[in-house]
């Protein structure tokens, strides 16, 4: 059982570590009942399309309108108390709303406004989260550890949880909900378990707004870092124009009808699992520079090929090789990213990742519906296509730069 845990974990990296994987992956298998479970609730509430879309996001919102913040408090406040803080505060409204499905109180405006709470709450405890890992391991280890957290976000979050969600909804609307109190309180008891080295902060620390200007001026003065964030929210752009329409795609192009398209999905998990397997041997083998390279070239090729095929088979080879390497890049980004950035200045400079991630796919979603309406359902993958190869083009010399920049 040790050589198990071992190979999962390995020993240098430490009991505190230990638990803070353990508590991800508890969390995320809450999220992915919920992610399941969510939108079954809000449709058993309404019949309108567009307030189901509402509820989609308004779990997104906050990111745009919160994650700057987010990311100042996660940089001048214990990191670990504001995890648990938002976490619990996350509980206190799943188990609200709980106790509104089983009185009966429940209605799509109670869930809409649960929807936005726990959304808001999610910020500031991903934006912390994230923040942890580069005090917990060596920089040798970040790959490794990022690769494991990945893990636990696929399986828990993309795989395991939303199928039990939505079996536990069957059972009555109010279980996945009471299941998701208590992977969060697991989780909570968890994080509190690790004690985090100090962060570098000034005696008196400035206003909130002067710390976000700081970080932000400090990222767009560091070009590895700057560039980066900027490939990301392209390509996050590029990849969201096609995949918001993919369930068109499926049953219009491809002709697989419904359970053809869950089919697509699932095969994107499966590859996002291989992804995570291989990843060690990946780093071992291969710098971070060339691994960024290969990822981002399979990312056009990737668009190409849909664009052009109509065989659901080609189809579900090219989505699996997607999830098998679309997780190796989230290991590599992440990984690179808080070897560039100093300790004080990861909750900032993270969150302004994260506003790209989302806002690029925001971006890409309404960009991919417009194409489709004017020029037919193959339009977002040419665009996609041409996007994501203009953009690698553009920043291929400066990867080998943002691969090995190391914080000052």
């Amino acid at each position: 059982m040790r050589r198990v845990l071992e190979a999962i974990v390995p020993a240098r990296m430490g009991v505190p570590f230990r638990w803070m994987l353990a508590s991800s992956w508890t969390s995320n298998i809450g999220d992915g009942i919920a992610l399941a479970a969510g939108p079954l609730l809000v449709a058993s509430q309404t019949d309108s399309a567009t307030l189901v879309a509402l509820a989609a996001m308004l779990q997104r919102l906050p990111w745009l309108l919160f994650g700057l913040w987010a990311g100042a408090l996660a940089d001048r406040v214990d990191r670990r108390r504001i995890v648990i803080v938002a976490n619990a505060l996350r509980a206190v409204v799943v188990a609200v709303l709980c106790a509104a499905i089983v009185t009966g109180a429940a209605n799509v405006v109670v869930v809409l406004a649960a929807m936005l709470l726990m959304g808001v709450a999610e910020v500031f405890a991903d934006t912390t989260s994230q923040t942890l890992l580069p005090m917990l391991v060596d920089k040798r280890d970040l790959g490794t550890g990022n690769a494991r957290l990945q893990a636990g976000f696929l399986t828990g979050n993309q795989l395991a949880g939303p199928p039990v969600g939505a079996f536990l909804f069957a059972l009555g609307m109010a279980w996945p909900f009471l299941v998701q109190v208590v992977c969060v309180l697991l989780a909570i008891l968890l994080i509190s378990r690790i004690s985090l080295p100090p962060v570098p902060r000034p005696a008196t620390p400035a206003p909130a707004r002067r710390e976000i200007r700081d970080g932000l001026r400090w990222l767009w003065t560091h070009p590895p870092v700057r560039t980066l964030a900027l490939v990301i929210f392209s390509f996050n752009a590029t990849w969201a124009a096609p995949w918001g329409v993919l369930v068109l795609y499926s049953l219009d192009r491809l002709q697989m009808g419904p359970v053809g398209y869950g089919l697509l999905i699932t095969a994107t998990g499966v590859g996002g699992v291989l992804g995570t397997l291989v990843y060690g041997r990946l780093e071992r083998r291969f710098s971070l520079a060339t691994l960024m390279k290969t990822v981002l070239s399979m990312e056009v090729a990737f668009h190409l090929v849909l664009a052009l095929t109509t065989s659901a088979w080609v189809a579900m080879a090219t989505v699996f090789v997607f999830g098998v390497y679309t997780f190796v890049w989230g290991t590599v980004s992440n990984t690179v990213r808080q070897r560039a950035v100093p300790t004080e200045y990861q909750g900032r400079v993270g969150s302004v990742y994260l506003i790209g991630l989302f806002g690029g796919i925001v971006v890409g979603n309404a960009l991919g519906g417009v194409l489709t309406d004017l020029w037919g359902i193959t339009a977002p993958f040419w665009f996609a296509f041409v996007g994501a190869g203009l953009t690698l083009a553009l920043v291929w010399r400066q990867l080998d730069h943002i691969a090995h920049a190391e914080a000052d």
